[in-house]
Formats: structure tokens, C-alpha cells, sequence
């Protein structure tokens, strides 16, 4: 029976891990961070699970919070400019948000309870070779650090060399949810998006906030406030970004209660897309599997990281069980399985940051065809199917026409 090392304890490493151990499994799972820590720590993202990876978490055994105390059912939009647009996509199965501060201790003692060994502590590069020696695979499942460097970066679609936008996200009280409860997904042409999240914290039921700021272009302003030094202005602030730019959002807020749930519950980011190489070669003849953040790292638009770094961990495990012979061909086999819907999962998500003319045109004909916006927002669960529907106007006209909308 091979013996697995994992480096990193986010949804990759975690989940990947429980899949192995359910087969009794060997796994020692790194991670630089102790679940109580985490627990304690800042907001590291605010990230939602889609069905497909709800249904992988209920089959584990680790699906704490369900989606019908806990998740939402549809996506609204509101698309701004001369002409604003508004409309709703529904999902045939819900989404969920909770705080990755509650998921990621609660897995990790699971994790530890059905015999997998969790060890902390940072891993340095140069203990990778040590490692190795002591497991028959290595899988690295965090894009910190020196690490994810093992793993060449790949020109072409998905990977950039600066951020695509400035992140602001954080946990706010005084938002009532949309109705039906749903995310809203709010463009401000020019200036950037926002991404309001029904979500789950440590506070109770919240609302997650995510501005996805274009460098220059106005909403970064947010990015460069210091909360601490001056709470109220900063909730003014993010209240008068909302007035003026995501109307649909601030109609919902009641300004004597609208406010951050706490310092801690505020990150201030900047995503680089990369795309790297899924494995490398390793000295004693073993092998470094990417995984996660160390093999895809997407910018938050349509929220794909958690859930492909799950979707990647199931094609691991079930690859491990099929062929306990860890080496390149194994590899290989790991990289062809996944590559439809983790890189269509890049790839979608870079063409939202930089949406062409056909994808534009796409969300003004959503706004008057119900059944294509309904496709379109079930496929947040399926990366590889958007990405065949947005990745050329010729597919997107195809799927419109499939709607019975027609060209122009």
C-alpha cells in the first residue's frame, strides 16, 4: 500500500487526504499553520462551495454545514453602465458559503480521527528531497512559498504576470440576503466587480463582501484605507463604493447596522494567475504532484479555486487507487484526467477579468433569456462545460441559439 505525503492543509491537501484515508491509506499531511491558528486567525478568503463539491464533503462524512440551513440557489446580476442590466440565474442544486476558519479545523480533526497524520511546521524547500524519501508520492497543495517553484510556470491562457485586480474582501452585518438568498454578482465597467456572498462565520449568518478592484481604475481606493485606524470611515467608505457603483447591493443595507464584523474578519489581496506544471522529478527516482494553489492559482471572479483544488483531489485519490505505481506515467495520467476542468477553470476565469466582445454580449442576452441564464450559473459547478460555452464566439452564439436567441 503506497504511503502519501501532502504539503498544505486547505481544501486540497484536506480533502484529499480524508478520500485516502477512507481506503486506510497512509497519509502524513504538512501544514505550517495549526488548526487553531486558523481557527483564530485573519480571514484567509471568502470562498463558496459549489454542489459538485458539496456532494464529494457529504460523502466523506464532513458536510457540516448543509446547503439547506446554510447555502443559497441562485446567482443575481447587475450589470452596470448607461443601460444597467438585471437578472437572475438559478442553480439546479445550491451553493454554500461558510468561513474557511470553521471548515479547515473541523476537517483537519476528522482528518486526524480516522488515522492521518498531521504534522506543523513550515516545510522549507530544501527538506523537500527528505520528504520524498520517506513517502512513495509527494503532493504539494500550497501555492506559498518557495514550493509551488518546483512546478514550472506555464505561458498561455490563465497565467499573467501581475494581478488582474486588487482584492478587498471582508465580513459585514446589516445586509439583508437577496431574494431569493442568492450571490450577486455586481460589474462596474471600468472600475471592477463585486461579489456579495451569503455566508456563514463564527458571527452567525453574515454577508461576505469580495470588491475585485481594476488597478487605476477608482474602487482600489478600498484597498489602500487602513481599517484599524479608523473603523467608521472605512464602513462609510464601502457603503458609498456600494451607492455608487452596485446599487442592487446598497439598496439592502441598513446603514445603522451596516459594519465589519471585526478586524480580523478583513483581507487585502492581490492574485497573480498562474498556471503551473502538474509534477516534477524528484531525486531517488520519486515524483512531486501539484495540487490546488500549487498547480492552478485563479483569481476569486467566479469562484473556482476551493472547488476545482476538490474536484483535482478526487482524480488523485481515485487515480492512487487505481494504480499504486507513483511514478511519471502516473503523473501523467493525474494530469490528462483533471486538465478538462481545472484549466477550463483558469481559462474561464481569466476571460471574466478581460471579457470580450461575445461574452459581453452574452450577459445583455441572459438578461432577456431565463433558461440560458440558468445554464450559464449552473455551470459554476462545471468549469469545463462554461469554458466550451464562453471560450469563442462561435460557441457562445451556438449556446444563445440552443436558448433560441438569436444573433445581434
Amino acid at each position: 500500500m503506497p504511503d502519501i505525503g501532502i504539503i498544505g492543509a486547505g481544501v486540497a491537501g484536506l480533502h484529499l487526504g480524508l478520500l485516502l484515508r477512507r481506503h486506510d491509506i497512509p497519509v502524513t499531511l504538512y501544514s505550517d499553520r495549526t488548526p487553531a491558528r486558523i481557527a483564530t486567525g485573519p480571514l484567509p478568503a471568502t470562498v463558496a462551495h459549489h454542489a459538485p463539491t458539496l456532494r464529494r464533503e457529504a460523502a466523506l462524512g464532513v458536510g457540516f454545514w448543509p446547503a439547506d440551513t446554510y447555502g443559497y440557489t441562485c446567482h443575481h446580476h447587475y450589470v452596470g453602465g448607461p443601460r444597467p442590466l438585471t437578472f437572475r440565474g438559478d442553480f439546479t442544486s445550491p451553493s454554500c458559503g461558510v468561513d474557511h476558519r470553521l471548515v479547515l479545523p473541523a476537517l483537519t480533526d476528522v482528518f486526524q480521527d480516522r488515522g492521518g497524520e498531521l504534522r506543523t511546521g513550515r516545510v522549507a524547500a530544501d527538506e523537500v528531497a527528505r520528504l520524498a524519501a520517506r513517502h512513495d508520492l509527494l503532493v504539494v497543495a500550497t501555492g506559498r512559498g518557495p514550493l509551488a517553484n518546483l512546478f514550472p510556470r506555464l505561458d498561455g491562457p490563465g497565467s499573467a504576470t501581475a494581478p488582474r485586480r486588487l482584492l478587498r474582501a471582508g465580513l459585514y452585518h446589516g445586509v439583508e440576503p437577496a431574494e431569493p438568498k442568492g450571490v450577486t454578482l455586481s460589474l462596474a465597467p471600468g472600475r471592477g466587480e463585486l461579489i456579495e456572498i451569503p455566508f456563514y462565520s463564527r458571527h452567525g449568518h453574515v454577508t461576505a463582501l469580495l470588491f475585485e478592484c481594476v488597478p487605476g481604475g477608482g474602487a482600489d481606493a478600498l484597498c489602500a484605507l487602513d481599517q484599524r485606524a479608523d473603523p467608521a470611515a472605512f464602513d462609510r467608505a464601502v457603503r458609498a463604493e456600494l451607492a455608487a457603483h452596485h446599487p442592487t447591493v446598497f439598496a439592502r443595507t441598513d446603514p445603522a447596522r451596516f459594519g465589519l464584523t471585526g478586524p480580523l474578519d478583513l483581507v487585502r489581496t492581490a492574485i497573480v494567475p498562474t498556471v503551473r506544471a502538474d509534477w516534477a522529478a524528484l531525486p531517488g527516482g520519486r515524483y512531486a504532484l501539484a495540487l490546488g494553489d500549487a498547480h492552478t492559482v485563479v483569481d476569486p471572479i467566479v469562484g473556482q479555486g476551493a472547488n476545482t483544488a476538490s474536484y483535482s483531489a478526487e482524480v488523485v485519490a481515485d487515480a492512487v487507487l487505481e494504480d499504486p505505481v507513483l511514478d511519471e506515467l502516473f503523473c501523467r495520467r493525474v494530469a490528462r484526467r483533471r486538465a478538462e476542468v481545472v484549466l477550463g477553470a483558469a481559462h474561464w476565469s481569466e476571460l471574466m477579468l478581460r471579457p470580450p466582445g461575445h461574452v459581453r454580449q452574452l450577459l445583455g442576452a441572459m438578461s432577456e433569456c431565463r433558461s440560458a441564464a440558468d445554464e450559464f450559473t449552473d455551470n459554476f459547478g462545471r468549469p469545463d462545460r462554461q469554458w466550451r460555452l464562453v471560450a469563442t464566439p462561435e460557441r457562445t452564439r451556438a449556446f444563445l441559439a440552443r436558448h433560441g436567441v438569436l444573433p445581434g
